[in-house]
């Protein structure tokens, strides 16, 4: 059996269940609006989350703390300003160290 590539098995089950509903609907936004009872800008606004975090786990780096820093970046728990301040303090403490 083949294993899953990484992006996927680092999506959360909501995203795993948002994908399928986009597949369901053959890729329709306005139809995955629909089914989520939600508004077109805002299935939109998920899916450009989905494709972030897919494009940060296939860019990812042997950093953990990095890692987790842009992760909650995507899923909106800090803003991305303060995301890059965590990753280069960190970077600078790392090269100083």
């Amino acid at each position: 059996m083949e294993k899953l590539p990484l992006w996927l098995t680092e999506l959360e089950d909501a995203d795993i269940a948002f994908i399928k509903q986009f597949l369901l609907a053959s890729g329709s936004l306005k139809q995955v609006a629909k089914v989520y009872q939600i508004s077109y800008p805002t299935v939109r606004a998920r899916l450009d989350q989905l494709i972030e975090k897919i494009m940060a786990s296939e860019n990812k780096t042997d950093e953990r703390y990095i890692n987790l820093i842009r992760r909650l970046a995507i899923e909106e728990k800090i803003d991305f300003d303060a995301a890059n301040l965590l990753i280069h303090a960190y970077r600078k403490e790392k090269e100083d160290g």
